[in-house]
C-alpha cells in the first residue's frame, strides 16, 4: 500500500525595511591669496522608519489559548468562555488549570462549540465526522478572525484532542502554509493530541517514538470501505503543507498504539480499522493518567507547563 504523497509547501515571509543612502557632498573653496576657504558639506539621511505597532483595545488579552475537544466532548451551544457540555472532557483537564494560574488580561481560554459527533452504522442519528468537523473549524476560524481583527497583537495558542485535533491540525497546516485566517507570526503555538492525521516527522514529537500513522492516512485507500461503516466519514490522507511556518512550534502527541493516531501501515480488516474510529475506549481514552506518552508526565500535564511557559515567556 503506497502511502499518499505529501506535497510540501513552505512559504516563508521576509519583512524588508527600506533604508535611505547618504550622500556626502564637498566643495573647496580658496582665498585670493591661495588660503583655504570655507569648506561647506551637505549630507542628507534617510532614517529607518520603525515598523507600526498595530493598536489594540486594553481588554485585549496578550494570548489566547483555543481548545478544540474530542468527539462528543462538546456541543455546538456550549459556552467557550465556561463550557459545561461534558464535565468530563479531557480538554478540561488542561485549560481549568490554565485559568486558575493567569489572570484573564493574560490569557483568554476558548473553548470550541461545535456538534462533536461521528456517525456510524451503530448511531445513524449523528451528525456525520465530515460535518462536524467542518463546524468545528468554520466556528474556529471565526474566532480567530474576529479575535485577531478586534486585537492584532495577541497571540494564539492552538491545542485540540482527537476530532479537536484534526480540526486544529488542519488549520495550523494552512496557516503555516501561507493561505490560513490568520498571520503564522500571531500563532505562538499548535498542540494536536491523538491526530487523526499524524505524520512520523511532520512537527514535533515530544514523546515516545512512534511507528504507526493517523488512521486517515492509513485508511485513505480505503475510504469507500470505510463509510459503509462511518457514513460521512472522508479518509482525507496526509495534510500537504507539513504544517509549513508553523512546523518548529506545532506539537503532535500520540500514545503507543492508539488506532486514531498509532495506526499501523497495514491496513488489514478495513471494516475493523473503520471500527476503532468510533471506539472512545482503551488508550484513547485515558491520555490524562497515561504516564507512557510523554516519559515522566501525563500529557495534560504536559501541555499546560508548554503553555504556561509561553504565556510567561510573552
Amino acid at each position: 500500500m503506497r502511502k499518499p504523497l505529501t506535497i510540501i509547501a513552505v512559504i516563508i515571509v521576509i519583512l524588508v525595511i527600506g533604508g535611505g543612502a547618504a550622500q556626502y557632498l564637498m566643495r573647496n573653496d580658496s582665498g585670493p591669496l591661495g588660503g583655504l576657504g570655507d569648506d561647506k558639506s551637505d549630507q542628507t539621511e534617510a532614517t529607518e522608519a520603525a515598523p507600526e505597532v498595530p493598536s489594540q483595545p486594553e481588554w485585549c488579552p496578550a494570548y489566547e489559548f483555543i481548545s478544540a475537544p474530542g468527539t462528543w466532548e462538546s456541543a455546538p451551544d456550549d459556552d467557550p468562555l465556561n463550557p459545561q457540555a461534558n464535565s468530563r472532557s479531557f480538554m478540561l483537564s488542561i485549560t481549568n488549570p490554565l485559568k486558575e494560574t493567569f489572570t484573564e488580561d493574560q490569557v483568554r481560554v476558548w473553548t470550541l462549540p461545535y456538534t462533536a459527533q461521528f456517525k456510524s452504522v451503530q448511531s445513524q442519528q449523528e451528525m456525520s465526522y465530515d460535518d462536524s468537523r467542518n463546524e468545528g473549524r468554520a466556528k474556529l476560524e471565526a474566532e480567530l478572525q474576529w479575535l485577531h481583527g478586534e486585537c492584532p497583537q495577541t497571540q494564539f495558542i492552538l491545542a485540540g484532542f482527537s476530532q479537536g485535533a484534526v480540526i486544529v491540525g488542519d488549520i495550523a497546516d494552512e496557516i503555516g502554509g501561507g493561505t490560513g485566517v490568520i498571520p503564522a507570526e500571531s500563532v505562538a503555538g499548535v498542540v494536536a493530541i491523538a491526530d487523526g492525521r499524524r505524520e512520523n516527522g511532520v512537527g514535533i514529537n515530544p514523546g515516545v517514538d512512534l511507528g504507526g500513522i493517523g488512521a486517515e492516512i492509513a485508511l485513505q485507500p480505503v475510504t469507500g470501505l470505510v463509510q459503509l461503516v462511518v457514513p460521512g466519514a472522508s479518509m482525507r490522507g496526509a495534510r500537504p503543507n507539513d504544517f509549513g511556518a508553523l512546523a518548529d512550534r506545532t506539537y503532535q502527541i500520540c500514545a503507543p498504539s492508539d488506532s486514531i493516531c498509532d495506526a499501523p501501515h497495514n491496513i488489514g480488516n478495513a471494516a475493523e480499522r473503520a471500527l476503532e474510529l468510533i471506539d472512545a475506549n482503551g488508550i484513547h481514552a485515558i491520555y490524562a493518567s497515561n504516564d507512557n506518552v510523554i516519559p515522566g508526565t501525563t500529557t495534560n500535564q504536559w501541555v499546560v507547563g508548554w503553555a504556561s511557559d509561553i504565556i510567561n515567556q510573552g
